[in-house]
């Protein structure tokens, strides 16, 4: 029992956040559209209550008088209702697609900050089935509730007030039932939020799988297994199936409960309204009347009903909506820091750093090193060494345990986060293309930047050939991750975007990896010139690309077991780095 109230509570905050949040500043539209409600709820109680003369007046005394004012009635309030009815309906559709851009873009703005382990914990597919399948039953759910308590609830009051105004006799013994029906509509709302849950939950999992199988689709097919991936994709597509059949059978239980109590009502009206105008003490128009108005009452208390398993399901989705919009910052939090102050130049300095990964895996342990300013310092060692790490820690994805990054001699956790990415250029080893063209691919992180410099940039990574072979030249749309470009032809891209850049710190992790031998011995002179004046780490596989390097570090199991020069190390008998490159030679 304690449990249920608890779950209670947490429904109503929810409620109460979703309506403070993003209800109330569409307050104005609100208000307009519960105009038009009450204006088609009214018609309809005028409707249900000129039954009585209809019947009364025109079809027992056949009064030819009477026919044209009634008739008349009848047709202004069937007009009157819709009309009413479309505006309403309407500025409830801009309301409610207005709050699933409102819900959609908070929820993205604070995904998009929030810590790398967050990303990798959560697969890809479940974070955007949140931000749009989450959020669209929101609005359904939303939308409809708004309606139902507005023109249903509405509708209800005027009809209930005409059948007391008929008989009130009726209209107590009628409603007498319904509190058994409220009952039972409340348990099913509370099985209808548990498998909404659930259904959200499967469609995530469905959408990361396809997404994977998507982006794989090379693999899928050299291996053969596409129907291994048909059959995996096939049970979660038979969850997802299962779960929403349960979900049309529990919401539409609602329904026979509601027709046989209604039956019940409706049997009970006519035995005793029958006998009151069988013994004259009632007009056949006053029973028509109320029969009209309990079955007209009959719809919006079906959708009343409906209403209640509605909002369980949008609490659902509301409830997976808030939980990533309430995961903490952490790294990316917003407080007020100082700006980063940046020179030409500038040394990059660990300090005693320890880190390890929320797997508990120490990656590196008590790791001190510099990279001075306007040098390039190279890292290297096997797999697992901590290399990636290093670079990571640098424009902060991930915070020190223990020690500091000190870069122009400020710890890095203590200046603001975007003056310091401001000054550092990125190319990674997992090269990201946009679906979106050469141009914009490029320009991205640079906003402003003229067509000339683009150009300038494409041609120093050697890119420019082969873009301007592409169909459209710089405008030809890339497609998503870059599938038409080959492995050589996206690393340029990214190089391309680095050279753009023009940033004072130049981080590579292993730029040149997918490029050939030709190409490689091209980028690098462009690399050389880049490097200039510019403090450049860089992670490479071939040890060739790294024998210029100011300063080398050799890195084993998350410590520095080694630096110096490529003469200097080449020299060490027994030295790591020597074994490496007689390795790399015999490759």
């Amino acid at each position: 029992m304690e449990k249920d109230n608890l779950k209670q509570k947490n429904v109503w905050a929810i409620v109460r956040r979703v309506f403070k949040a993003y209800i109330k500043p569409y307050g104005g539209n609100l208000s307009v559209a519960i105009f038009w409600m009450v204006i088609a709820a009214s018609m309809t109680g005028i409707f249900a209550w000129i039954i009585g003369p209809v019947m009364d007046e025109i079809m027992v005394k056949g009064n030819k008088d009477m026919i044209l004012p009634i008739a008349g009635i009848l047709f202004v309030c069937l007009c009157m209702r819709g009309i009413s009815t479309y505006f309403h309906t309407v500025k409830m559709g801009i309301i409610g697609h207005s709050l699933v851009a409102d819900i959609q873009g908070d929820l993205f703005k604070h995904m998009i900050k929030l810590d790398l382990q967050y990303f990798q914990d959560n697969h890809s597919g479940s974070l955007v089935a949140r931000v749009i399948s989450d959020v669209q039953v929101m609005r359904t759910a939303l939308s409809d509730s708004l309606t139902g308590i507005g023109k249903n609830l509405i509708t209800l009051i005027i009809l209930v007030g005409v059948m007391f105004a008929r008989d009130w006799v009726l209209a107590i013994a009628a409603f007498t039932i319904f509190p058994l029906a409220a009952y039972y509509v409340a348990r099913l709302g509370k099985k209808m939020r548990n498998i909404s849950t659930r259904t959200q939950d499967a469609i995530g999992g469905m959408s990361s799988g396809l997404s994977q199988t998507f982006q794989a689709i090379r693999q899928v097919r050299a291996f053969g297994r596409e129907q291994f991936e048909a059959s995996r994709s096939q049970v979660t597509l038979d969850r997802v199936k299962d779960l929403n059949i349960k979900n049309t059978k529990t919401s539409n239980l609602s329904t026979p409960v509601n027709d046989v109590l209604v039956g019940i009502i409706l049997f009970g009206v006519i035995f005793y309204g029958g006998h009151q105008v069988a013994n004259g003490a009632a007009s056949a128009g006053d029973i028509m009347s109320f029969i009209a108005a309990f079955l007209m009452a009959y719809e919006p208390m079906k959708k009343l009903a409906k209403l209640n398993n509605h909002l369980n399901v949008g609490i659902g989705a509301a409830d997976r909506v808030f939980d990533v919009m309430d995961t903490p910052l952490g790294i990316e939090k917003a407080k007020r820091l100082p700006k980063f102050k940046a020179k030409k130049s500038m040394d990059i300095v660990f300090d005693d750093v320890s880190f390890a990964y929320d797997n508990g895996e120490t990656v590196l342990d008590h790791v001190s090193l510099t990279a001075q300013a306007g040098k390039v310092t190279a890292l290297i060692g096997p797999s697992g060494g901590g290399k990636t790490t290093i670079l990571n820690l640098i424009p902060r994805f991930y915070d020190v345990m223990d020690g500091c990054v000190l870069v122009n001699g400020q710890d890095v956790s203590k200046v603001s986060l975007s003056s310091l990415r401001d000054h550092i250029a990125w190319v990674s080893q997992d090269i990201v293309i946009f679906d979106d063209s050469v141009t914009a691919n490029i320009a991205y992180g640079m906003d402003g930047a003229s067509e000339k410099d683009i150009i300038k940039a494409a041609k120093s990574a050697f890119a420019h050939d082969f873009i301007m072979d592409l169909p459209n030249g710089y405008d030809t749309q890339l497609g998503e991750d870059g599938t038409s470009l080959s492995g050589g032809q996206r690393q340029r891209i990214a190089l391309a975007r680095a050279f753009l850049r023009n940033a004072p710190i130049l981080l590579l992790d292993e730029a040149t990896s997918a490029l050939d031998n030709d190409s490689e011995r091209f980028i690098q002179e462009s690399l050389d010139k880049l490097q200039k004046g510019r403090t450049t780490l860089v992670i490479a596989h071939r040890l060739s690309t790294i024998e210029k390097a100011d300063h080398i570090i050799v890195l084993d199991k998350g410590k520095v077991v080694e630096e110096g020069t490529h003469a200097s190390l080449s020299r060490k008998k027994n030295g790591l780095y020597k074994q490496l490159k007689n390795a790399s030679a015999n490759a």
